[in-house]
């Protein structure tokens, strides 16, 4: 076993070590391929933000948010979620954990998206029918908890396909998630969305991967209901702000169009997000969530309206978990999470009973 967990480690930091050392694009939007990989796969991650690496418990769909947080408390669970987007977009998950007595634990993971059926036209504008477009990630995600901390990585095949045409590329997460022996706090780190386009779209060129660096804390005070968390993304990029070129800016006294410029503050914000969760007991939580960057970029010129905020709720009963989240993307809409999980190791093993 030691032989074993020595290896494991040393896989992880080497991964961790090649990912971190990769290039990242200069800027974020429009620059990745398989932007999918960017989006919360539960409504536990929507809820806290759409990115959190070190809120520990046993909800399985949070192993999409940092491998590392795969943990005991998460054997035997099943968890399904389902994501209603504007229009026809629609996002479905699945994740199972088990743990076994010589390999050690592992995850399974599917994320599917589809965007509906869309309308297409030739150069003429002629209507030439509809077709499909659809994205989907399956991935094993395996990790090793010594003492204090757990090491998680997952390996993921992505694949994006438009109109019969495919996109196939390789995906690899790693992290370390850092559990205070006695006090109720965590300090998570992951590198995500590291790898390889495999086969481009025809007719485009091989591109980079929307890599993330993310690193996090999650505390809750002693005597007090309420869980904080503060995560930091795209450490590996500094400047995260974008500016519009051809947007119009204010004029001044003389009538002089001033253009707006990039902010210290404002880029530093659009590196973090905030969440609190009001634990009122094991079967009950709410909980909100603030993302800046996500604020920022899908404002319109005059408002913002919540863009960026999250709300969420989860309750149990009767062994079930049903978390939900409202997430507001754009004053033009919104997007509604769905997660239900169960331990069914259990639930096979009173049938089994009986």
């Amino acid at each position: 076993m030691k032989q074993l967990f020595a290896r494991r480690v040393a896989g992880f930091f080497l991964l961790f070590g090649t990912m971190t050392a990769l290039p990242a694009a200069a800027q974020l939007g429009g620059r990745a391929v398989f932007p999918f990989l960017d989006l919360p796969a539960g409504a536990q991650q929507a809820a806290l933000g759409g990115t959190n690496v070190s809120n520990r418990n046993d909800d399985t769909s949070m192993l999409f948010a940092n491998p590392a947080l795969l943990n005991d408390e998460m054997d035997g669970r099943l968890a399904l979620s389902y994501v209603a987007y504007i229009n026809q977009m629609r996002q479905s998950t699945a994740a199972y954990v088990f743990n076994t007595q010589k390999l050690g634990r592992f995850g399974v993971g599917i994320n599917y998206f589809n965007y509906g059926d869309i309308e297409g036209y030739d150069p003429a504008g002629n209507s030439l029918g509809t077709f499909t477009v659809s994205d989907y990630t399956v991935g094993v995600t395996d990790s090793y908890t010594k003492g204090k901390f757990t090491f998680g990585a997952t390996a993921k095949l992505a694949v994006s396909s438009i109109d019969g045409s495919r996109s196939v590329g390789g995906v690899a997460d790693v992290g370390i998630v850092y559990k205070h022996p006695k006090e109720d706090f965590t300090v998570g780190l992951a590198v995500k969305n590291a790898g390889y386009q495999f086969t481009p779209f025809p007719g485009t060129e091989r591109g980079r991967l929307p890599l993330d660096v993310q690193l996090g804390a999650t505390i809750k005070p002693e005597h007090m209901p309420v869980r904080f968390s503060l995560t930091a993304h795209h450490l590996q990029q500094w400047d995260i702000q974008y500016l519009d070129p051809n947007a119009r800016g204010d004029l001044d006294e003389d009538g002089n169009e001033k253009k707006a410029s990039k902010s210290f503050g404002d880029n530093l914000a659009r590196h973090f997000t905030a969440s609190a969760a009001l634990v009122l007991g094991k079967g009950l939580q709410f909980r909100v969530g603030y993302n800046h960057l996500q604020r920022r970029e899908l404002a319109l010129v005059n408002t913002s309206g919540s863009a960026g905020l999250s709300f969420g709720a989860m309750v149990r009963v009767a062994g079930f978990q049903l978390d939900y989240t409202h997430a507001v993307l754009h004053a033009a809409g919104s997007s509604e999470y769905f997660t239900l999980a169960r331990n069914i190791d259990t639930l096979f093993k009173k049938k089994d009973g009986q």
